[in-house]
Protein backbone atom coordinates (compact mmCIF):
# COMPACT_ATOMS: atom_id res chain seq x y z
CA UNK A 1 0.00 0.00 0.00
CA UNK A 2 2.83 2.58 0.75
CA UNK A 3 4.20 1.92 -3.01
CA UNK A 4 0.88 2.56 -4.54
CA UNK A 5 -0.13 5.56 -2.41
CA UNK A 6 4.12 7.21 -3.31
CA UNK A 7 3.03 6.68 -6.92
CA UNK A 8 -0.73 8.12 -6.21
CA UNK A 9 1.08 11.02 -4.39
CA UNK A 10 3.87 11.57 -7.11
CA UNK A 11 0.93 10.78 -9.89
CA UNK A 12 -2.06 13.17 -8.61
CA UNK A 13 -0.41 15.00 -5.80
CA UNK A 14 -3.33 13.26 -3.45
CA UNK A 15 -5.54 15.43 -5.45
CA UNK A 16 -9.22 13.28 -5.71
CA UNK A 17 -9.98 15.47 -8.52
CA UNK A 18 -7.45 13.75 -10.86
CA UNK A 19 -8.03 10.66 -9.54
CA UNK A 20 -11.32 10.47 -10.33
CA UNK A 21 -10.58 11.64 -13.70
CA UNK A 22 -8.26 8.68 -14.31
CA UNK A 23 -11.02 6.20 -13.42
CA UNK A 24 -13.28 7.91 -16.27
CA UNK A 25 -10.49 8.02 -18.17
CA UNK A 26 -10.00 3.97 -17.77
CA UNK A 27 -13.43 3.25 -18.19
CA UNK A 28 -14.39 5.14 -20.92
CA UNK A 29 -10.81 3.73 -22.85
CA UNK A 30 -11.82 0.16 -22.46
CA UNK A 31 -15.98 0.30 -22.51
CA UNK A 32 -16.78 2.64 -25.22
CA UNK A 33 -14.26 0.84 -27.98
CA UNK A 34 -15.09 -2.31 -26.95
CA UNK A 35 -19.06 -2.19 -27.52
CA UNK A 36 -18.59 -0.37 -30.97
CA UNK A 37 -16.19 -3.07 -32.09
CA UNK A 38 -19.01 -6.16 -30.84
CA UNK A 39 -21.34 -4.24 -33.07
CA UNK A 40 -18.95 -3.14 -36.18
CA UNK A 41 -18.06 -6.93 -35.97
CA UNK A 42 -20.54 -8.79 -35.57
CA UNK A 43 -24.09 -9.59 -37.08
CA UNK A 44 -25.32 -6.63 -38.81
CA UNK A 45 -28.67 -5.45 -37.14
CA UNK A 46 -31.49 -3.46 -38.82
CA UNK A 47 -33.85 -1.86 -35.54
CA UNK A 48 -36.86 0.07 -36.60
CA UNK A 49 -34.53 3.06 -36.51
CA UNK A 50 -31.95 3.29 -38.94
CA UNK A 51 -29.57 2.50 -37.03
CA UNK A 52 -26.08 0.46 -37.54
CA UNK A 53 -25.37 -2.48 -35.12
CA UNK A 54 -22.08 -0.56 -34.40
CA UNK A 55 -24.25 2.67 -33.13
CA UNK A 56 -27.02 0.19 -31.41
CA UNK A 57 -23.85 -1.63 -29.55
CA UNK A 58 -22.70 1.77 -28.70
CA UNK A 59 -25.54 3.02 -27.19
CA UNK A 60 -25.66 0.22 -24.70
CA UNK A 61 -21.87 0.85 -23.89
CA UNK A 62 -22.97 4.30 -22.93
CA UNK A 63 -25.49 3.28 -20.71
CA UNK A 64 -23.27 0.36 -18.95
CA UNK A 65 -20.53 3.15 -19.01
CA UNK A 66 -22.89 5.06 -17.12
CA UNK A 67 -23.78 2.37 -14.53
CA UNK A 68 -20.45 1.68 -14.44
CA UNK A 69 -19.37 4.50 -13.24
CA UNK A 70 -21.84 5.72 -10.87
CA UNK A 71 -20.59 2.70 -9.08
CA UNK A 72 -17.06 2.92 -9.45
CA UNK A 73 -16.42 6.52 -8.28
CA UNK A 74 -19.33 5.39 -5.55
CA UNK A 75 -16.62 3.11 -4.56
CA UNK A 76 -13.77 4.98 -5.10
CA UNK A 77 -14.97 8.21 -2.83
CA UNK A 78 -16.38 5.74 -0.23
CA UNK A 79 -19.84 6.49 -0.53
CA UNK A 80 -23.11 3.98 0.39
CA UNK A 81 -24.82 3.73 -2.25
CA UNK A 82 -28.34 2.43 -1.50
CA UNK A 83 -29.23 1.38 -5.01
CA UNK A 84 -25.57 -0.82 -5.21
CA UNK A 85 -27.24 -4.14 -5.95
CA UNK A 86 -29.52 -2.81 -8.21
CA UNK A 87 -26.44 -1.26 -10.06
CA UNK A 88 -25.17 -4.67 -10.41
CA UNK A 89 -28.19 -6.13 -11.32
CA UNK A 90 -28.07 -3.45 -13.96
CA UNK A 91 -25.03 -4.03 -14.88
CA UNK A 92 -25.40 -7.88 -15.35
CA UNK A 93 -28.80 -7.00 -17.70
CA UNK A 94 -26.75 -5.10 -19.61
CA UNK A 95 -23.68 -7.51 -20.08
CA UNK A 96 -26.10 -10.60 -21.17
CA UNK A 97 -29.29 -10.00 -22.63
CA UNK A 98 -27.53 -8.53 -25.40
CA UNK A 99 -25.82 -11.23 -26.28
CA UNK A 100 -29.02 -12.84 -27.23
CA UNK A 101 -28.39 -10.59 -30.48
CA UNK A 102 -25.09 -10.16 -30.56
CA UNK A 103 -23.84 -13.63 -29.76
CA UNK A 104 -20.46 -13.98 -28.01
CA UNK A 105 -19.08 -10.67 -29.62
CA UNK A 106 -20.64 -8.55 -26.70
CA UNK A 107 -18.88 -11.32 -23.89
CA UNK A 108 -15.87 -8.75 -23.48
CA UNK A 109 -18.23 -6.59 -21.59
CA UNK A 110 -18.30 -9.51 -19.21
CA UNK A 111 -14.97 -7.48 -17.85
CA UNK A 112 -17.38 -5.03 -16.21
CA UNK A 113 -19.32 -7.30 -14.11
CA UNK A 114 -15.65 -8.51 -12.96
CA UNK A 115 -15.02 -5.23 -11.56
CA UNK A 116 -18.28 -4.38 -10.24
CA UNK A 117 -18.86 -7.83 -8.26
CA UNK A 118 -15.78 -6.75 -5.72
CA UNK A 119 -17.81 -3.17 -5.18
CA UNK A 120 -20.77 -4.19 -3.85
CA UNK A 121 -20.80 -8.38 -2.59
CA UNK A 122 -18.56 -10.15 -0.03
CA UNK A 123 -15.78 -11.45 -0.30
CA UNK A 124 -16.58 -14.95 -0.42
CA UNK A 125 -19.44 -14.19 -2.52
CA UNK A 126 -17.98 -12.06 -4.98
CA UNK A 127 -15.26 -14.88 -5.56
CA UNK A 128 -18.01 -17.06 -6.37
CA UNK A 129 -19.23 -14.83 -9.07
CA UNK A 130 -16.46 -14.13 -10.70
CA UNK A 131 -14.97 -17.76 -10.60
CA UNK A 132 -18.59 -18.99 -12.20
CA UNK A 133 -17.87 -16.36 -14.80
CA UNK A 134 -14.67 -17.61 -15.47
CA UNK A 135 -14.93 -20.84 -15.98
CA UNK A 136 -18.46 -20.74 -17.90
CA UNK A 137 -16.76 -18.25 -20.56
CA UNK A 138 -13.24 -20.31 -20.52
CA UNK A 139 -15.59 -23.46 -21.62
CA UNK A 140 -17.04 -21.24 -24.45
CA UNK A 141 -14.31 -19.65 -25.53
CA UNK A 142 -12.22 -23.11 -25.90
CA UNK A 143 -15.69 -24.18 -27.71
CA UNK A 144 -15.90 -21.75 -30.10
CA UNK A 145 -12.61 -21.18 -30.55
CA UNK A 146 -11.00 -25.09 -30.40
CA UNK A 147 -14.00 -26.93 -31.51
CA UNK A 148 -13.74 -29.02 -28.43
CA UNK A 149 -12.69 -29.19 -25.16
CA UNK A 150 -10.79 -32.18 -24.99
CA UNK A 151 -9.28 -34.77 -27.91
CA UNK A 152 -6.75 -33.51 -30.51
CA UNK A 153 -7.54 -29.38 -29.66
CA UNK A 154 -6.92 -29.68 -25.96
CA UNK A 155 -3.68 -27.50 -26.19
CA UNK A 156 -6.03 -25.17 -28.56
CA UNK A 157 -8.46 -24.92 -25.70
CA UNK A 158 -5.99 -24.64 -23.12
CA UNK A 159 -4.67 -21.23 -25.26
CA UNK A 160 -8.29 -19.61 -25.60
CA UNK A 161 -8.86 -20.63 -21.93
CA UNK A 162 -5.79 -18.71 -21.24
CA UNK A 163 -6.63 -16.00 -23.63
CA UNK A 164 -10.68 -15.50 -21.68
CA UNK A 165 -9.10 -15.22 -18.61
CA UNK A 166 -6.34 -12.21 -19.18
CA UNK A 167 -8.85 -10.80 -21.98
CA UNK A 168 -11.46 -10.40 -18.89
CA UNK A 169 -9.29 -10.32 -16.00
CA UNK A 170 -7.03 -7.37 -17.06
CA UNK A 171 -9.64 -4.66 -17.65
CA UNK A 172 -11.64 -5.65 -14.82
CA UNK A 173 -8.58 -5.02 -13.12
CA UNK A 174 -7.96 -1.89 -14.82
CA UNK A 175 -11.47 -0.77 -13.56
CA UNK A 176 -11.58 -2.04 -9.98
CA UNK A 177 -7.75 -0.42 -9.82
CA UNK A 178 -8.50 2.81 -10.80
CA UNK A 179 -11.60 2.85 -8.29
CA UNK A 180 -9.62 1.88 -5.60
CA UNK A 181 -6.65 4.35 -6.46
CA UNK A 182 -9.25 7.00 -5.41
CA UNK A 183 -10.21 5.44 -2.03
CA UNK A 184 -6.52 5.27 -1.61
CA UNK A 185 -5.92 8.55 -2.39
CA UNK A 186 -8.86 9.69 0.29
CA UNK A 187 -7.28 7.84 2.67
CA UNK A 188 -3.87 8.93 2.13
CA UNK A 189 -4.96 12.83 2.32
CA UNK A 190 -6.67 11.51 5.55
CA UNK A 191 -3.76 9.52 7.14
CA UNK A 192 -1.24 12.77 5.83
CA UNK A 193 -4.10 15.15 7.89
CA UNK A 194 -3.99 12.70 11.02
CA UNK A 195 -0.16 12.78 11.11
CA UNK A 196 0.04 16.72 10.29
CA UNK A 197 -2.12 17.18 13.35
CA UNK A 198 -0.20 14.46 15.53
CA UNK A 199 2.82 16.33 14.72
CA UNK A 200 1.34 19.75 15.82
CA UNK A 201 0.41 18.33 19.05
CA UNK A 202 3.28 16.38 19.86
CA UNK A 203 5.27 19.92 18.94
CA UNK A 204 2.69 21.70 21.88
CA UNK A 205 3.48 18.52 24.45
CA UNK A 206 7.30 19.19 24.04
CA UNK A 207 7.24 22.74 24.26
CA UNK A 208 4.72 23.02 26.97
CA UNK A 209 7.30 20.03 28.63
CA UNK A 210 10.69 21.86 27.94
CA UNK A 211 8.89 25.01 28.87
CA UNK A 212 7.97 23.54 32.78
CA UNK A 213 11.10 21.41 33.01
CA UNK A 214 13.35 24.44 32.03
CA UNK A 215 11.44 27.42 33.87
CA UNK A 216 10.33 25.65 36.83
CA UNK A 217 13.43 25.52 38.40
CA UNK A 218 14.99 29.38 37.03
CA UNK A 219 11.76 30.92 38.28
CA UNK A 220 11.67 29.25 41.43
CA UNK A 221 15.11 30.52 41.96
CA UNK A 222 14.20 34.08 40.83
CA UNK A 223 11.67 34.23 43.23
CA UNK A 224 13.44 32.67 46.14
CA UNK A 225 16.72 35.71 45.50
CA UNK A 226 14.33 38.45 45.14
CA UNK A 227 12.95 37.36 48.62
CA UNK A 228 16.35 36.93 49.86
CA UNK A 229 17.56 40.32 48.24
CA UNK A 230 14.52 42.27 49.75
CA UNK A 231 15.30 40.95 52.90
CA UNK A 232 19.15 42.15 52.83
CA UNK A 233 18.79 45.43 51.38
CA UNK A 234 18.56 47.31 54.75
CA UNK A 235 20.83 44.75 57.11
CA UNK A 236 23.44 44.37 54.23
CA UNK A 237 22.91 46.18 50.99
CA UNK A 238 26.09 44.96 49.05
CA UNK A 239 24.86 41.47 49.57
CA UNK A 240 21.69 42.56 48.28
CA UNK A 241 22.69 43.83 45.02
CA UNK A 242 24.46 40.74 44.44
CA UNK A 243 21.47 38.90 44.56
CA UNK A 244 19.86 41.08 42.62
CA UNK A 245 22.93 40.53 40.19
CA UNK A 246 21.91 36.83 40.18
CA UNK A 247 18.93 37.28 40.01
CA UNK A 248 19.21 39.00 36.64
CA UNK A 249 21.67 36.39 35.42
CA UNK A 250 18.99 33.81 35.84
CA UNK A 251 16.58 36.04 34.02
CA UNK A 252 18.64 35.83 30.82
CA UNK A 253 19.51 32.14 31.24
CA UNK A 254 15.07 31.58 31.80
CA UNK A 255 14.88 33.95 28.56
CA UNK A 256 18.18 32.16 26.23
CA UNK A 257 16.58 28.80 27.30
CA UNK A 258 12.80 29.85 25.62
CA UNK A 259 14.76 30.73 22.47
CA UNK A 260 16.57 27.20 22.90
CA UNK A 261 13.09 25.62 23.37
CA UNK A 262 11.89 26.65 19.88
CA UNK A 263 15.14 24.93 18.30
CA UNK A 264 14.63 22.07 20.61
CA UNK A 265 18.69 22.09 20.60
CA UNK A 266 19.00 22.63 24.41
CA UNK A 267 22.03 19.88 25.74
CA UNK A 268 22.20 18.78 29.12
CA UNK A 269 24.93 18.27 31.46
CA UNK A 270 24.05 16.19 34.38
CA UNK A 271 27.50 17.42 36.35
CA UNK A 272 26.94 20.91 35.66
CA UNK A 273 23.27 20.51 36.32
CA UNK A 274 23.88 18.89 39.67
CA UNK A 275 26.17 21.62 40.52
CA UNK A 276 24.07 24.27 39.36
CA UNK A 277 21.18 22.76 41.69
CA UNK A 278 23.38 22.33 44.64
CA UNK A 279 24.27 25.79 44.84
CA UNK A 280 20.82 26.90 44.54
CA UNK A 281 19.66 24.62 47.31
CA UNK A 282 22.94 26.17 48.80
CA UNK A 283 20.92 29.47 48.93
CA UNK A 284 17.61 28.30 50.03
CA UNK A 285 19.63 27.30 53.33
CA UNK A 286 19.29 23.37 52.24
CA UNK A 287 22.33 21.69 52.89
CA UNK A 288 22.90 19.53 49.82
CA UNK A 289 24.69 16.17 49.19
CA UNK A 290 25.92 15.11 45.98
CA UNK A 291 27.21 11.25 45.12
CA UNK A 292 27.14 10.66 40.95
CA UNK A 293 28.92 8.13 40.43
CA UNK A 294 28.50 7.72 37.06
CA UNK A 295 30.65 8.14 33.45
CA UNK A 296 30.43 7.63 29.92
CA UNK A 297 26.40 7.95 29.60
CA UNK A 298 25.07 8.15 26.46
CA UNK A 299 23.94 12.13 25.80
CA UNK A 300 20.11 10.90 25.96
CA UNK A 301 20.28 9.39 29.10
CA UNK A 302 22.69 12.05 30.78
CA UNK A 303 19.73 14.33 29.33
CA UNK A 304 17.00 12.23 30.71
CA UNK A 305 18.66 12.49 34.78
CA UNK A 306 19.55 16.44 33.95
CA UNK A 307 15.93 16.83 33.47
CA UNK A 308 15.24 14.78 36.86
CA UNK A 309 17.56 16.85 38.41
CA UNK A 310 15.94 19.72 37.60
CA UNK A 311 12.61 18.73 38.64
CA UNK A 312 13.52 17.19 41.36
CA UNK A 313 15.11 20.13 43.17
CA UNK A 314 12.61 22.56 41.55
CA UNK A 315 9.94 20.48 43.46
CA UNK A 316 11.94 20.99 46.56
CA UNK A 317 12.36 24.46 46.42
CA UNK A 318 8.49 25.09 45.78
CA UNK A 319 6.78 22.40 47.78
CA UNK A 320 9.08 21.78 50.36
CA UNK A 321 10.37 23.23 53.38
CA UNK A 322 13.64 20.33 53.16
CA UNK A 323 16.74 21.61 55.45
CA UNK A 324 18.85 18.65 53.61
CA UNK A 325 18.50 17.21 50.06
CA UNK A 326 20.84 14.39 48.81
CA UNK A 327 21.21 13.63 45.13
CA UNK A 328 22.85 10.08 44.42
CA UNK A 329 23.54 8.40 40.72
CA UNK A 330 24.85 4.97 40.44
CA UNK A 331 24.83 1.79 38.57
CA UNK A 332 22.67 -1.51 39.88
CA UNK A 333 23.07 -3.89 37.72
CA UNK A 334 21.87 -2.99 33.93
CA UNK A 335 20.28 0.21 35.79
CA UNK A 336 21.37 3.59 36.14
CA UNK A 337 19.50 4.73 39.26
CA UNK A 338 18.99 8.64 40.19
CA UNK A 339 17.36 9.08 43.64
CA UNK A 340 16.65 12.99 44.82
CA UNK A 341 15.77 13.07 48.64
CA UNK A 342 14.58 15.48 50.86
CA UNK A 343 13.39 15.55 54.61
CA UNK A 344 10.79 18.35 54.06
CA UNK A 345 7.68 16.85 52.41
CA UNK A 346 5.61 13.84 54.31
CA UNK A 347 2.39 14.18 52.29
CA UNK A 348 1.47 12.43 49.26
CA UNK A 349 3.21 12.57 45.79
CA UNK A 350 1.35 15.18 43.70
CA UNK A 351 0.20 14.79 40.12
CA UNK A 352 1.85 17.54 38.56
CA UNK A 353 2.95 18.00 34.86
CA UNK A 354 6.81 18.25 35.74
CA UNK A 355 6.50 14.23 37.10
CA UNK A 356 4.39 13.29 34.30
CA UNK A 357 6.70 14.83 31.94
CA UNK A 358 9.76 13.29 33.27
CA UNK A 359 7.79 10.19 33.28
CA UNK A 360 7.12 10.35 29.68
CA UNK A 361 11.18 11.17 28.91
CA UNK A 362 12.10 8.04 31.03
CA UNK A 363 9.59 5.76 28.95
CA UNK A 364 11.12 6.65 25.54
CA UNK A 365 13.81 5.49 26.76
CA UNK A 366 12.99 1.83 28.75
CA UNK A 367 13.18 3.35 32.18
CA UNK A 368 10.71 4.15 34.93
CA UNK A 369 10.22 7.06 37.11
CA UNK A 370 8.98 6.93 40.97
CA UNK A 371 7.86 9.70 43.74
CA UNK A 372 6.08 9.64 47.09
CA UNK A 373 7.15 10.26 50.68
CA UNK A 374 8.98 7.60 52.67
CA UNK A 375 9.23 6.32 56.05
CA UNK A 376 9.84 8.80 58.79
CA UNK A 377 9.41 11.51 56.73
CA UNK A 378 10.69 13.19 53.65
CA UNK A 379 10.12 12.64 49.95
CA UNK A 380 12.15 10.41 47.43
CA UNK A 381 12.33 10.62 43.65
CA UNK A 382 13.49 7.58 41.60
CA UNK A 383 14.49 7.38 37.67
CA UNK A 384 15.53 3.79 36.85
CA UNK A 385 16.90 3.35 33.22
CA UNK A 386 18.67 0.60 31.15
CA UNK A 387 22.61 1.70 31.18
CA UNK A 388 22.24 1.14 27.44
CA UNK A 389 19.58 3.16 26.66
CA UNK A 390 20.34 5.34 23.94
Amino acid sequence: MSTIGLAADRLFGLNPRWARWLVVAVHVTFIVPASYEAGSEGPFLRWPWDWTAGGVTLTLGLALLALQLRLSLAFGTGQRVRSAPWLLLAIAILVYLPMVWLGWDWSWMQACLLASVPMVLRPRPALAVIAAVLVGSSVEEAYIGAGQVVGPGIFTGIFWVAYTVNSFCLPAAGMYGSARLVSLVEALRGARAELATAAVTEERRRIARDLHDLLGQSLSAISLKGDLAIRLFASDPIAARAEVKSLTDLAREAVRSVRVISRDERVMSLREEADGAAALLAAAGVKTRLELDLSDLTPALEALLAWAVREGVANTLRHSDARTCSITAQRRGRQVALEIVNDGVSGPAGEGSGLAGLAERAHMLGGSVSAGPITGGGFRLSVEVPKEAA
